[in-house]
């Protein structure tokens, strides 16, 4: 071998050992220690046995322990031919050495030389070895030393192998590893680096990526970096290149950012600063610049593009932000650290060969071997099956073709896909390259069954695969120290622009040119690498630029046929050098860039082509002509700005390359024509798509040339020239040489014979548009005298360039005149396109000009004629016998209507700057007032109808605060721009970009406001303004012989009335050409004097027509149609055009100003007085019209009101409506004179609301009362899990399948069960008949309903609401207390003796049931709590009577909704029989109650009195409910949940099962407590309840007893540890507090604080106890109908808290309870204290719940959106190791970002796969939750697992508009409001609802796919 250092690393299946000091890392230094790390390695040995290795760490003092290191000089010689040195050992065998064939080498076993040589003690055992051995140095006779790898033993064989890692020939170290510092020496010594250099990777690089099939990225990275990247740096800096490139960057901030975008990161562009719109900045340079305060856009990227930041061609003011601001340095201070001269020319030498190897190996073509030079290893037959990424397959198509082939499991599948996706290619087998061939076929098989295109896939060799891999390496190598010094980038391009051999791409060149078939992986790397090289440098961005352009055809025809995305493809860098001012001028000053983009779109579209060589894109392909728009762009990226300076070789190479974009034009002039079908129908549509998208791509383009152009005058006129011989010679070739006459009126028109209903006729005409842009900018600046210098008028065929555009506006009138219908739906597209915004500027408007020019040039009877004779009407204008075909009538009349439209156009619009003299701001606030005439609108609907220019900018902004008024938006909606009422004047009927819908709309309107102002309703045209010279010939076709007759024929026709060629629409437009003609003439005769002015307008109209027999000129004709009714709607307007008459004929008569002013004034009076006339008689009408209003108003008020009366159910404020008679009588309604006492518990309860309930049915609509004994009436409902008032936010559900304990509520509200309900009551019969329906229904129909019948869901049939279950409707009991047998009772039943009946109620029966058996439920006598004989029954001395009985149909709507609520909340099918039914009724009542007083709380509203009748209704029934629920259950179960809800009060009744008293949510109990106490009633032998009297003791005892337990919570939970300095008066309440406070204290031991004020207790039990009483007062409310105090009607919090006590039958201070029942309560409150359980929770003080709870909102959002757009800039995937951006998503419950739409964060949840978002949402929400989608600015709503909707974000722009998906781009900010909103969404928990709705309006049937969310 060679003297070379070479490299045979050790190869084993699980690890290797590293050095850390060592490039080489699995050497051993020779002296020191060494701190080794393991890595993992997947492979077996080439060329030998299959064995399985593993090296151990070791340390030079192991060695030594066992003899294996010894001194240098004691090591005896190696022989040369070792290759491989292997330790053999049997059990008990000494250790031999054997060569490469396995041969004993002299000295092993009997010979002794061997084991000194390799410093093995003879008797050492082979445990002992690999315990001890991993790599060792044999030193040979010449000094040199090889790295030997030991290996363990394999099990199986016995068998070490070790392989040769390299001689390290004239390498120093006395026997150590060589460093990296030392590699990089022995490089140095080299003469030629280059072979040195691959001749050390030839032998490394295959073993580092040894393992292509499962690598480990990170752990062969780091190896790389080590073993080569590290020796190559020391080579470059010959010092630690950590301290080298730590220099480099304090050196200083480089200008240019440069930073590269990732596909999803966040751009801002400056509207204010930026050159064009492809100028972005990244975030963080954004943030620190000047631009943040500017109007900017916000947009995402798609990736491949960078920030510009620090590029001065790019920005107009502030280049640079602060991180990247040039540094003034001062002259004592270091300038930074440049680059020395030795490192420099180190650069020198590594770069050249670095990219020489990259380049090689990124461009290798073959498959199976490598180049000459990297051949010096053994080949194996080590292959890989290698798959690519393409844009054809689908990840599951994918996923199935691997399984298919490779009988792999579906996540090894997953695993490839994923990466194939991300990197762009994977190897998918390992084996020989017969098994890897087979593998490609079997994929390539399978992949076709699925797609038309098979899969890429192509079989590597594994040292192939190694070396490409590291290539890229290299080039991430490159690209981070291009980061670090100017010097470096500028040799490296210098080493990139090299060529091998001359006149061959040079390396740079290479890599373009074989970007294409490249994988996505290898893309993106050489992409990041220039940006961070040439793009950095201005000069070598310039010449890389001149390379780009060397080689754009190829590279673009690649791309065309590539099918990578364009971020991907090295086309898309073009941005970034053709918008470059300067480049681009010199680009198309040294090799004429745009001919060059011109030649290659005709390339790449020749099979487009037709004989005529015109495009026709019929069967286009749509991927091909989406990647040739990719080339129409980097001609708009070239012309986008303008040069203000012109050289005569820009000129010349400008031109040339404009001569070639001609040709392109003339492809297009006339393409794809079409002809009228006539009789049958078209049978197939022809694809027009793809001519008019071109059409789009070239609007902008076209106007560019044109500005180009315009900037010198020379080189317009030039232009006009070409563009003129362009569009003659497309003309001439397909023009007829044939000439008709024409006659009409006297005179005559030769024209060639042409019918657009008949002849072929197309709508693309670029020549002939783009001549008339020219055109109109030669007029502009004033160069039309000229133009004969360059068009000679004699050559100047103006009715050639008339003829096609007016042949286009034919068609589009004929389309309007439903001449075309059989021509189908294509057509029509196109004419919408070609009148829309997108199109309209260089399609329909410059069609207007190019009739314009017509008509400025030709004579003007001429010109017209040659219009009536295309719009084929002259026989309409021709004195024949008219026609009785219908058909033809209505076809004549339209195409009159649009010709006299057209006319008006060519006349009127003169707003085009050069055709009139209006300037651009002009023109915009023209088009936004005619906007605005139809309706107020917002800012984005504005700026849609406006055209963009190349800078997508509209100029909007600039003029619509001149002209409108902008209205902010409410809390939904948007905000609107309204037109300022001086602008109203502007209004033009007849403005020609009004659509026909438009047109009405606004005329409709203007005439309403007219009429409302009680003004006439004329709409006149406003005045014009002056046509420019070129155009002044124009306003000469008013007064010409045929327009005045054509004029004259259709007011006669109108004035005759037998005549049908006529229309109210078509007098209409002639009123509005009189208007023009009368107001061109007085503008004229008002700027100059009468002798000069030639139009004669008024003269011809009011004389000429008189000459010709009985004919009547159009004065008197407009006097007779004022009579006509017909035209009873225009008659304000012929007013208006006598009066103008009038006008103009004084200003004629008259020359003198002053005479002319007296006759005006004389005039107006005139006008006045004929004027009151008309408005008297207006007004008389108006008053009769609106009294015919008001009654008919007044009699639809009668009906509505009489509706509601019968309905009133449907509605939901039953009790706004007036008049009510046999209404339901409200509690808020209530008289106050009523006298009586507002107290709901214990003997003083005042007496209940009586009413009777009549409700109507929403599906029969008969009406019904509400008794037990009636069949049920039901009321929709929607039960749903909710986490709405959890106090543990931010915290993971634990939702397993059971509920452990449904009776207790956790007092963190962690997660509840609330039912909501419409309102809207059906009968129960109805209902299930209803649903049936759905059912059957859902079975027939196609598509998928989106609620899941299966669980009961349905829409209410009147609102469409979710619903999942109906509520039972229970009447109320009305049950009146005996004032004197309550004070009967009272002198009995004090607490303690109602507690001691309680318990020997409970205590019997707990004997009586168990039956001689062990109670289970033990009942603890003589414990403080009085005496236990009192006798079973003594509980019903106090009062009884009869069970009420319920209807069975009202028993089977119990059953029915109680198992539903156990359905939704243990997701389970219903179970009538399990035990845990009643308390899950009950807590969904006390959820349901709390939900509803934290949402009161929340929105400020009273605790009574401001419900919705949907939430009255529903919680009515709903605690009607939860009492009457216990008479479908067993009695013996209600009351075994009665006696385990007191055990919680009672320490007599406590079980093992029995939870702390701090461990529960009291109000709960209250409610369970109550609604199962009538339990205790019962007997076998008849069904009992308590009377009126017993049951208002029960609930006074419970709640005093739940009360006290409650404010005992409450003083346990208090925060203690900062308690408030201030000092506050002492009152009896905290004298109170602080005597049961220092008591509870002294039962606790020392578990709670003594020293707390008094005041601060009893304010802290105020506060926290408030919420407790105000649900207990809406149960009981609601319990009873006993009405509240007048206090709780109104928000008052001073008095809350007292009418609460009162009406709860609370002392005001709470704390006398305890002092009232002090013997009863001590002994509990001693047994509370005792309980080790609460003891443990007070010792976990930071997980308790403080009262009052806290009010869950949704979470913060920062006020400015750019700041959340940062936050998710920096998310990464928590599952995911790459840099790619994601789709981030934030909770808005509490706050955590998540990785959406992502395979990575995909769990399993019971089997089934589920996206990030619907998994947070399970665990954060109980399936319900909202997401903001960052990058898309939109709201998600999610519900379960496939339910979700789209919701508009809370930001709003400055104009009050949302921004979804920053399409816009416009600064977003928070709208408090639109987030309260979403507030309210939530804690009204009718996010379902809102997603139920969104989906019944928005019925697809593919939805999207929510359960991946």
């Amino acid at each position: 071998m060679t003297t070379g250092l070479s490299s045979f690393i050790y190869k084993r299946r699980r690890g290797w050992t590293k050095c850390s000091h060592s490039p080489f890392k699995p050497f051993i230094h020779g002296s020191g220690h060494c701190n080794h790390r393991q890595y993992p390695w997947s492979h077996g040995l080439p060329g030998s046995s299959p064995s399985a290795f593993r090296s151990l760490p070791f340390t030079k003092d192991d060695l030594k322990g066992f003899g294996v290191l010894r001194d240098r000089g004691e090591e005896p010689p190696l022989e040369p031919r070792l290759q491989k040195v292997g330790f053999h050992a049997a059990s008990g065998s000494d250790v031999c050495a054997r060569d490469a064939n396995r041969n004993l080498l002299p000295g092993s076993a009997s010979n002794p030389a061997t084991a000194t040589l390799l410093g093995v003690s003879q008797k050492c055992r082979p445990a002992q070895v690999r315990s001890a051995l991993d790599w060792l140095w044999v030193v040979s006779s010449s000094g040199s030393t090889t790295a030997v790898s030991v290996g363990r033993k394999m099990e199986d064989l016995g068998l070490w192998e070790a392989t040769r890692i390299g001689d390290r020939t004239g390498v120093p170290g006395n026997g150590s590893s060589p460093s990296a510092q030392e590699l990089a020496t022995w490089w140095h010594q080299q003469v030629d680096f280059h072979s040195a250099f691959l001749y050390y990777l030839a032998q490394t690089v295959p073993d580092i990526y040894f393992d292509e099939i499962d690598p480990e990225s990170e752990k062969l990275e780091e190896a790389a970096q080590m073993m080569i990247l590290t020796p190559l740096e020391w080579y470059l800096f010959k010092e630690d290149p950590v301290i080298s490139l730590e220099k480099l960057k304090q050196s200083g901030a480089f200008q240019l950012c440069g930073k590269v975008f990732k596909s999803g990161e966040t751009t801002y562009s400056c509207r204010d600063c930026a050159i064009d719109p492809t100028c972005v900045l990244c975030m963080n340079c954004f943030q620190n610049s000047v631009h943040k305060n500017h109007r900017y856009k916000m947009h995402t990227s798609t990736g491949g593009g960078f920030c510009d930041c620090g590029d001065t061609e790019a920005w107009k003011t502030g280049p640079f932000c602060t991180n990247h601001e040039p540094r003034t340095v001062r002259s004592n201070e270091n300038p930074g650290c440049p680059l020395s001269e030795e490192v420099i020319g180190q650069a020198k030498k590594i770069f050249p060969s670095v990219i020489k190897y990259m380049v090689d190996m990124t461009v290798w073509e073959e498959e199976k071997d490598l180049p000459a030079q990297l051949q010096l290893r053994e080949k194996t037959e080590r292959y890989y099956c290698v798959l690519f990424n393409d844009e054809h397959h689908s990840y599951d198509h994918v996923i199935y073709s691997l399984q298919k082939a490779l009988k792999c499991e579906l996540t090894e599948a997953q695993l490839h896909t994923t990466a194939i996706d991300k990197e762009g290619r994977r190897a998918v087998k390992l084996g020989s390259c017969v098994h890897c061939q087979e593998a490609k076929e079997s994929i390539k098989f399978h992949s076709e069954n699925v797609s038309q295109h098979p899969l890429h896939v192509e079989v590597l060799h594994a040292d192939v695969m190694a070396h490409q891999k590291f290539a890229l390496r290299l080039g991430t190598w490159l690209n981070k120290l291009m980061s670090y010094s100017s010097d470096f980038r500028q040799i490296f391009c210098q080493a990139c622009l090299l060529e091998d051999v001359p006149d061959d791409p040079c390396h740079i060149s290479r890599l373009m040119l074989w970007d294409a078939k490249l994988y996505k992986g290898a893309r993106k790397i050489l992409h990041e690498l220039i940006f961070s090289s040439f793009f950095m440098e201005i000069e070598y961005k310039k010449l890389f630029a001149m390379e780009f352009v060397k080689f754009y055809k190829p590279l673009q025809k690649d791309y065309i046929s590539d099918d990578h995305d364009r971020s991907l493809s090295v086309t898309a860098l073009s941005v970034q050098m053709f918008t470059v001012p300067t480049l681009a001028r010199h680009l198309i000053e040294e090799q004429n860039v745009i001919s060059v983009i011109t030649e290659t779109l005709l390339e790449v579209l020749p099979e487009y082509l037709d004989k005529n060589n015109k495009f026709n894109f019929q069967g286009y392909s749509q991927d091909k002509l989406g990647r040739v728009y990719a080339v129409i762009c980097d001609l708009k990226y070239v012309l986008i700005s303008k040069p203000a300076v012109w050289s005569e070789k820009l000129k010349i190479q400008f031109l040339e390359g404009f001569r070639s974009f001609l040709k392109i034009l003339a492809c297009m002039q006339g393409m794809e024509e079409i002809k009228r079908q006539v009789g049958q129908h078209i049978e197939v549509e022809p694809d027009w798509e793809a001519a008019i998208a071109i059409q789009m791509q070239l609007k902008n383009i076209l106007l560019m040339f044109q500005e180009w152009c315009a900037s010198d005058e020379e080189l317009l006129l030039v232009a006009y020239k070409d563009c003129y011989e362009a569009v003659m010679k497309c003309t001439l070739s397909n023009i007829s040489c044939e000439k008709s006459v024409t006659y009409l009126y006297g005179h005559t028109l030769e024209c060639r014979p042409y019918k657009v209903s008949v002849d072929p006729v197309s709508i693309h005409l670029p020549l002939s548009r783009t001549l008339a842009g020219l055109h109109v900018r030669i007029s502009k600046i004033g160069a039309f005298s000229r133009l004969q210098e360059f068009v000679p008028s004699e050559d100047f065929q103006v009715e050639l360039l008339v003829e096609y555009p007016l042949r286009c506006l034919v068609l589009v009138a004929q389309v309007g005149a439903d001449m075309w219908r059989r021509n189908g739906l294509s057509l029509i597209s196109q004419v919408f396109y070609y009148q829309d915004v997108k199109c309209r500027e260089e399609m329909y408007d410059k069609d207007i000009i190019m009739l314009q020019i017509g008509a400025s040039l030709m004579d003007s009877n001429n010109f017209l004629l040659l219009i009536l004779q295309r719009y084929e009407l002259i026989d309409a204008f021709r004195k024949l016998v008219p026609t009785k075909d219908q058909d033809l009538i209505k076809q004549y009349n339209a195409l009159i209507e649009e010709m006299l439209q057209l006319i008006i156009y060519i006349v009127g619009e003169r707003y085009v700057p050069g055709v009139g003299k209006v300037n651009k701001e002009e023109v915009i606030m023209r088009e936004i007032i005619h906007l605005l005439c139809i309706e107020p609108m917002p800012h984005s609907i504005i700026a849609k109808s406006l055209p963009e220019n190349e800078n997508n900018e509209t100029g909007l902004e600039k003029v619509i605060n001149k002209v409108a008024i902008f209205k902010k938006p409410g809390v939904s909606g948007h905000g609107v721009y309204e037109l300022k009422e001086e602008c109203m004047k502007e209004f033009n009927m007849f403005f020609y970009h009004y659509s026909k819908t438009q047109h009405s709309k606004a005329e409709h309107m203007q005439k309403k406001r007219k009429k409302q102002e009680n003004k006439d309703e004329a709409l006149p045209p406003p005045p014009p303004p002056e046509f420019c010279p070129a155009f002044s010939n124009v306003a000469n076709i008013l007064n010409c012989d045929i327009m005045i007759y054509v004029l004259t024929t259709i007011l006669r026709r109108a004035v005759e009335l037998d005549s049908h060629l006529w229309t109210e629409a078509m007098v209409q437009m002639v009123f509005h050409l009189l208007a023009l003609g009368l107001l061109e003439e007085k503008q004229r005769l008002q700027r100059a004097p009468e002798e000069e002015v030639t139009f004669d307008f008024y003269y011809k109209a009011s004389r000429l027509a008189s000459s010709s027999g009985n004919a009547q000129n159009i004065q008197t004709l407009l006097e007779k149609l004022k009579g006509v009714p017909q035209l009873e709607a225009q008659k304000d307007m012929i007013i208006w055009i006598l009066q103008m008459f009038d006008t103009v004929k004084r200003l004629r008569e008259k020359s003198s100003l002053s005479v002319a002013t007296v006759l005006g004034s004389e005039l107006t009076k005139s006008d006045e007085s004929t004027q009151d006339k008309e408005k008297a008689e207006r007004k008389r009408k108006a008053e009769a019209a609106r009294l015919h209003r008001q009654k008919i108003m007044a009699q639809m008020s009668a009906l509505q009101r009489n509706f509601i009366e019968t309905h009133k159910l449907l509605y939901e404020n039953t009790l706004d409506i007036q008049g009510k008679q046999n209404s339901i009588v409200e509690e808020e309604s209530v008289p106050m004179t009523i006298d009586y006492s507002r107290i709901a518990l214990g003997p003083k309860r005042g007496p209940s609301l009586s009413e009777k309930e009549m409700l109507t049915c929403i599906l029969c609509q008969e009406e019904q009362e509400v008794k037990l004994e009636n069949a049920a009436m039901v009321l929709s409902a929607c039960v749903q899990k909710s986490s709405a008032l959890t106090q543990q936010r931010g915290k993971p559900l634990e939702l397993s399948g059971e509920t452990p304990d449904p009776l207790f509520m956790d007092p963190n509200l962690t997660c509840g069960t609330h039912t909501g309900s419409c309102g809207h009551v059906m009968h129960a019969v109805c209902w299930q008949k209803y649903f049936e329906a759905i059912q059957i229904n859902s079975r027939q129909r196609l598509h998928v309903e989106f609620f899941d019948l299966e669980n009961g869901e349905y829409l209410c049939p009147l609102c469409k609401s979710l619903c999942n279950t109906v509520i039972p409707i229970v009447p109320l009991q009305i049950q009146k207390i005996n004032s004197e047998n309550a004070e009967a009772v009272a002198q009995l039943l004090s607490l303690p003796r109602w507690i001691e009946t309680v318990m020997a109620r409970i205590s019997g029966y707990n004997v009586k049931n168990a039956k001689g058996e062990k109670p289970k439920v033990s009942v603890l006598v003589n414990q403080g709590m009085g005496d236990t004989t009192l006798e079973f029954h003594s509980i019903l001395n106090f009062g009884i009577q009869p069970s009420v009985k319920f209807s069975s149909s009202i028993k089977e709507m119990l059953v029915l909704f109680a198992t539903t609520i156990y359905r939704v909340v243990l997701k389970v099918p219903p179970d009538e029989t399990d035990p845990r039914i009643p308390a899950m009724t009950w807590g969904t009542c006390a959820f349901t109650i709390q939900s509803i007083d934290n949402l009161l709380e929340d929105e400020g509203k009273p605790l009574f009195g401001a419900l919705q009748n949907r939430q009255h209704s529903g919680l009515k029934a709903l605690v009607q409910f939860a009492v009457a629920q216990r008479i479908t259950s067993p009695p013996s179960l209600i009351q075994k949940h009665l006696i385990r809800l007191l055990s919680v009060l009672l320490p007599n009744l406590k079980s093992e099962d029995t939870p702390c008293l701090l461990s529960v949510d009291l109000f709960h109990v209250l409610v369970g407590a109550v609604s199962s106490f009538p339990s205790l009633y019962w007997d076998d032998a008849v069904a009992l309840q308590p009377s009126s009297v017993s049951s208002s003791y029960n609930h006074l005892y419970l709640f005093h007893l739940i009360t006290m337990a409650h404010i005992f919570q409450i003083l346990l939970t208090i925060e203690t540890d900062s308690l408030p300095s201030q000092l506050e008066e002492d009152s009896e309440e905290a004298r109170s507090a602080s005597s049961l406070y220092s008591e509870i204290s002294q039962y606790m031991g020392g578990y709670i604080s003594c020293d707390v004020p008094g005041w601060y207790l009893w304010d802290c039990v105020k506060t926290g106890i408030t919420p407790y009483l105000r649900c207990a007062a809406l149960f009981f409310h609601y319990l009873l109908k006993v009405p509240p105090p007048e206090e709780l009607l109104s928000v008052c919090e001073e008095g809350q808290f007292n009418a609460l006590c009162t009406y709860l039958s609370l002392p005001t201070n709470p704390f006398l309870l305890f002092q009232e029942y002090q013997d009863t309560i001590s002994p509990l409150l001693q047994r509370w204290c005792s309980d080790p359980a609460l003891h443990s929770l007070l010792k976990g003080k930071n997980t308790m719940v403080r009262y009052p709870r806290k009010r869950n909102k949704l979470i913060e959002l920062p006020e400015d959106y750019s700041y959340l757009l940062n936050q998710a800039s920096q998310f990464r995937c928590p599952r995911s190791s790459d840099d790619e951006r994601k789709h981030p998503v934030l909770c808005l419950f509490c706050g955590t970002m998540l990785c959406s739409q992502n395979i990575c964060c995909q769990e399993i949840v019971n089997g089934e796969e589920v996206g990030a978002c619907i998994f947070h949402a399970i665990h954060c929400g109980a399936g319900v939750c909202m997401f903001l989608k960052i990058r898309e600015c939109k709201v998600v709503l999610i519900e379960g697992r496939a339910r979700g909707c789209l919701f508009p974000a809370p930001y709003l722009d400055e104009y009050g508009e949302t921004d979804p998906g920053l399409k816009r781009g416009n600064p977003l900010h928070l709208s408090r409001e639109r987030y309260q909103k979403l507030h309210l969404l939530w804690q009204q928990h009718r996010i379902i609802e809102e997603i139920a709705r969104s989906q019944e309006t928005n019925q697809i049937l593919f939805g999207f796919n929510w359960q991946l969310l």
